[in-house]
Order: C-alpha cells, then sequence, then structure tokens
C-alpha cells in the first residue's frame, strides 16, 4: 500500500486518499473487536493479516509462519508495528503506511512475541503465541471485503488472469506439466503476483487426479491450468481448460461443473441474504451434483468457499458454521473427473462480478438451476495441435 513515505516517493492525494480510507475501515472493525473483547491493543504476526491490516508485507522467509513483524492497533497508542532492528527501516520505508509507528527491539535480545508482549499495556490479543495475551481469530475481522479490498482485488483478479490466459493461448501437446507451471510462475512474478498454488494437469493426469502437481508429463489432448495467486494478502483462484483434440466427454462434464458453480454462487447470495452459515451453501452444491446426475463427485474434491486475505477463508463443507458475508468474494471449484470450473466472484447483495477474467476469454451466461441467478463461466479454448 502506498502513502507519503512509501519507496522514497511522495504519493498522489489520490493514494492518500485509499490508505485513509483503508486504515478508517480497519479501524472501525478493530475498536468494536476491543470494545466488545474488553481488550486495549490488537496485534497480527500472520502474513495473510499483517497485509490485511497494513496493505503491505512481513515475509522473509515463504516457509515461515509468521512474518518478521506485527502490526498491531492500541486504544492509546493508535498503529503501530513491533519488529527488529534488521527490519525496523525497510518496512518504515517500504511496506507500512506512515501512519504507525514502526518500533524494534535488537534481534539479539528479544523474539517478536516478547517485542509485542513489552508494547501491550493493559489487555492484548494476538494472532500468535504471545505470553499474557488473549488469541485472536483474525478470519472474522477481515470479513467482509473493504470497498479498498474490492478496488485492490479487482486489479489482482484482471492480471492473474491475464497471466493465465497469456500462458495458455501459447499451449502445445507436447508441453509438459512442469514447463507449463514455470511459464505460469514467470507471468504472474512479472506482475508482482506470488504464485502459491500451481497445478497443470494434462489429459492422462487430469483425468485421475484432482490436485494435478506438475510432473513431467506432456500434456496431451487437453489441459487444466490452476492457479491460486497472492499480492497484498489478497488471494485470486481460477482454473482455464484448454483443449487439442479433447475425449467427447469433455465438454459434457466442463458444463456441468460451470452448472455447480453457478448454482454454488448463487446459494451463496441466498444463503447472505438470510444471515446463513456456509453449511447452507454446501447443501445447495450436493444438490446442485444431483441435478447434473453426477450425486457421488462431490465426495472427490473440496468444493472451495470463501476467499480474501487466505487461499480460502472457509470451505462449504457438512456442518461450517462460518458466517456467509456480502460483499465477499468467493472462488468455488467444482470438478468431475477430468473436468474443472473455477474462478473468483464478488458476490454482492445486488449481484456477483467475475473478478478473474479479462474479457478475452470465451465464455457462456450460466444460469442457476434454482435461483434467479445467472453469471459469465470461461468455456474451453480449442487450440490447434501443430
Amino acid at each position: 500500500m502506498t502513502d507519503e513515505g512509501d519507496s522514497g516517493s511522495e504519493a498522489t492525494g489520490s493514494e492518500r486518499d485509499i490508505v485513509t480510507d483503508h486504515l478508517d475501515d480497519r479501524r472501525e472493525r478493530l475498536e468494536e473487536y476491543l470494545d466488545r473483547e474488553e481488550l486495549d491493543a490488537v496485534w497480527f504476526a500472520e502474513p495473510n493479516s499483517f497485509s490485511w491490516l497494513t496493505g503491505g508485507s512481513n515475509v522473509v522467509s515463504r516457509g515461515a509462519d509468521l512474518g518478521v513483524a506485527a502490526a498491531g492497533y492500541d486504544r492509546e497508542d493508535g498503529w503501530v508495528v513491533v519488529t527488529d532492528n534488521i527490519e525496523a527501516n525497510r518496512l518504515a520505508d517500504e511496506e507500512v503506511p506512515e501512519a504507525f509507528d514502526v518500533r524494534q527491539t535488537n534481534w539479539y535480545e528479544s523474539s517478536l512475541a516478547d517485542g509485542v508482549a513489552g508494547e501491550t499495556e493493559g489487555e492484548g490479543a494476538a494472532d500468535f503465541e504471545v505470553p499474557g495475551l488473549d488469541s485472536v481469530d483474525a478470519a472474522e475481522l477481515r470479513q467482509p471485503l473493504s470497498e479498498t479490498d474490492v478496488e485492490r482485488y479487482r486489479e489482482l483478479g484482471r492480471e492473474t488472469a491475464d497471466a493465465v490466459e497469456r500462458v495458455a493461448r501459447e499451449l502445445e501437446p507436447g508441453d509438459t506439466e512442469h514447463e507449463v507451471a514455470a511459464a505460469l510462475k514467470i507471468a504472474l512474478a512479472t506482475r508482482g503476483i506470488e504464485a502459491p498454488v500451481v497445478l497443470v494437469g494434462g489429459a492422462e493426469r487430469a483425468q485421475t487426479y484432482r490436485h494435478y502437481t506438475p510432473t513431467y508429463a506432456e500434456l496431451g489432448d487437453y489441459a487444466l491450468l490452476s492457479v491460486t495467486a497472492e499480492r497484498g494478502g489478497l488471494h485470486a483462484s481460477t482454473t482455464r481448460t484448454v483443449a487439442f483434440d479433447p475425449p467427447e466427454w469433455l465438454a459434457e462434464r466442463h458444463r456441468k461443473a460451470q452448472q455447480v458453480e453457478t448454482s454454488a454462487l448463487a446459494a451463496t447470495r441466498a444463503v447472505a441474504r438470510l444471515d446463513g452459515t456456509a453449511d447452507g451453501v454446501f447443501d445447495n452444491i450436493m444438490a446442485a451434483y444431483e441435478h447434473v446426475d453426477y450425486p457421488e463427485e462431490w465426495r472427490e474434491h473440496h468444493q472451495g468457499g470463501a476467499a480474501g486475505y487466505a487461499g480460502r477463508e472457509w470451505f462449504a463443507s457438512p456442518g461450517e458454521d462460518a458466517p456467509v458475508e456480502t460483499p465477499m468474494a468467493y472462488a468455488y471449484n467444482p470438478t468431475i473427473r477430468g473436468a474443472k470450473s473455477e474462478d473468483t466472484v464478488l458476490v454482492a447483495d445486488d449481484g456477483a462480478e467475475v473478478l478473474t477474467a479479462t474479457g478475452e476469454w470465451p465464455t457462456r451466461t450460466v444460469t442457476a438451476w434454482d435461483h434467479e441467478f445467472a453469471v459469465e463461466r470461461h468455456e474451453i479454448l480449442h487450440l490447434d495441435a501443430e
């Protein structure tokens, strides 16, 4: 997130307004949380929640559960970041808005948890283990999306789709899954997007496995390309299908997967209007599989769920009691053996917007089977085999 101090350059008035709106939203949510829990401060060190709060990143090692800094809101001191002397200047210069007071400890004297504990006066909570502090479920605070989240999501979704589609259009049957996965990672990286999940399944393996992690197998007659992309903490998931000489059943299964996905999105809006929970959406997903004559396919793979500052904030599953919120991003990913339909879609009370779209890939309008709801879904792209 940009502000007056970012990257050593002065931000525009518009960028300052975005930062202000972002922090106003976070302050309102956190003050309500502190009042409800009777706390004085709350802290976030998990990378997705740090990004949710600051708009920046606290990640140095991608394999670590926690970042190198904790960002917090304190009733008395306002916005605070705690880190060590290795990271303090960089975070202040490049990662967090000017509104944050960056406080440092010496790396050789104190852990991050000790630093946070030392900066907390009164009662506090954190999303990681800190002596004397309660635990906070950050996922609840991250939902629903704010206006600034939605604007950033639109950019991420469009650029993620553009990267995947540009790679997809250049595919040939003899390409290996590993080669395609490498191309996807590069295309995303050049747009400043991380790729925590990249799946590429050629014709043989896409029919065998629901998670088609890349191998040296050639694509063959068709391929599924699936990614979950991340930038600024937000996650966007999408799948594209490319066909050279596809089996006769592929088009039918793909369209039926589209039907299930559209029905899941329709149910999401309906359940949200009733202040319902995720298991209500899942019940509709099972019914949609029954409607398309594949009643047992839901058992073979998870169905996705709410997206946002995690690949999935929750999964639609039996008994899942997470509240269904709007406006919120949802990424459902129904599969019917060898076929998959998936995009990240913004669901609001008055409609839905496909975020992972460019307008340059073939689509068709799909209507939910049991709701008055329709959305554009991505079709199979047919390419000539050379």
